[in-house]
């Protein structure tokens, strides 16, 4: 009701508002009284009701977590302890020796397997590719369609054999005459198979020496002098990779066991990026 409308009295006439009982408005709390008790209870009485004379609840009990208007963030997660850097010389590892016939991967990559100090096992690509012996594919006679699938399953079979060998804590060397020209028989598919922990590290002797090595083999495993001489040109392209690479023309394999060592240590402080 308007505050200037007159009030009607219980005979039906209206009063002006001065002749109005005096006292406190609707809504309102008078005052406490004099010795009717603490000041507190009035405010309290106040604050707890709305304008209109409707009480008003009580705020709801904080959340937990929550302190005042500020939600309290949440605990940082422990950080685990930093690990310790591998030491190479004990870590289990996959180094794939890549060069052309007569390169000396299979004696030096056995030499580096009998020396480490750790159990170390080595796969010879060439090995696995020789367990066909009914059809086998001679690359003697060429590479062909029957050529690249029996490498491919060779070489997916290594990649098998060293994933096991690494998951027991024994680390691998194999050897392979990887070309960088050729996808089909590069390195991406031994870094598939194997894992991109794969260190890989190329063996390049002179021509000289990669044709003498080559005459004093035999069976499958020598080839003519023209395909010698244009494997051992096209891995040169392995120049400019990035990859370690090892002229072993005039190095004994102790010296070359060794310079390997010192790849595979560079490789866990700078990876290689192939």
């Amino acid at each position: 009701m308007n505050a200037y409308l007159p009030h009607r009295r219980a005979g039906g006439r209206y009063a002006h508002p001065a002749t109005w009982p005096s006292g406190p408005r609707c809504g309102t709390v008078a005052p406490a009284a004099r010795g009717a008790g603490p000041a507190s209870t009035t405010t309290e009485r106040q604050r707890m009701t709305h304008p209109a004379g409707v009480p008003v609840p009580p705020p709801a009990p904080p959340e937990a977590g929550v302190t005042g208007e500020f939600r309290l963030p949440p605990p940082a997660p422990e950080q685990p302890p930093a690990a310790a850097p591998a030491d190479p010389a004990t870590a289990a590892l996959a180094v794939l020796l890549i060069g052309p016939a007569g390169a000396g991967k299979t004696t030096v990559a056995r030499r580096w397997a009998d020396q480490r100090q750790v159990p170390t096992a080595h796969i010879s690509l060439d090995d696995v590719r020789e367990w066909v012996r009914s059809g086998f594919a001679d690359p003697r006679s060429g590479w062909d369609e029957r050529s690249e699938a029996q490498y491919r399953l060779a070489r997916r079979t290594c990649g098998f054999a060293a994933r096991n060998y690494l998951a027991n804590g024994i680390s691998c060397v194999l050897d392979d005459a990887v070309f960088p020209d050729r996808p089909a028989i590069g390195l991406g598919g031994w870094k598939r198979h194997v894992g991109p922990g794969l260190i890989p590290v190329v063996l390049l002797p002179g021509l000289e020496v990669v044709l003498a090595r080559n005459a004093e083999r035999s069976g499958t495993r020598r080839l003519a002098d023209e395909e010698v001489a244009a494997i051992h040109g096209r891995m040169a392209g392995w120049y400019g990779s990035g990859l370690p690479i090892i002229d072993n023309s005039r190095l004994d394999v102790g010296t070359t066991v060794r310079l390997i060592d010192e790849a595979v240590a560079r490789s866990f402080t700078t990876p290689l990026d192939w």
